[in-house]
């Protein structure tokens, strides 16, 4: 069985992705407390459905990246 190696640029790359994703959902939070006049508490309160927010985001970049990926890798070789 192969050993995967995952080199150093690319845990940079998906450490960076994580880091907006979770930047983002904290943002999304902070802009629906601000729209609705929330209570600040509700920013370290509602920390768990922020993280889950970020996952999911990050999950979804995730797709959209293979997406992108495997589109490019067929038209690679459709010129060759």
């Amino acid at each position: 069985m192969k050993d995967i190696k995952i080199t150093a640029r690319r845990q940079k790359i998906e450490l960076v992705s994580i880091a907006v994703c979770v930047c983002l959902a904290i943002l999304t939070n902070v802009h629906a407390i601000l729209k609705y006049n929330g209570q600040w508490s509700e920013l370290y309160t509602s920390i768990g459905f922020t993280l889950v927010f970020a996952a999911v985001l990050y999950g979804v970049w995730t797709i959209l990246r293979l997406l992108l990926w495997m589109l490019l890798s067929l038209g690679r070789k459709k010129q060759k």
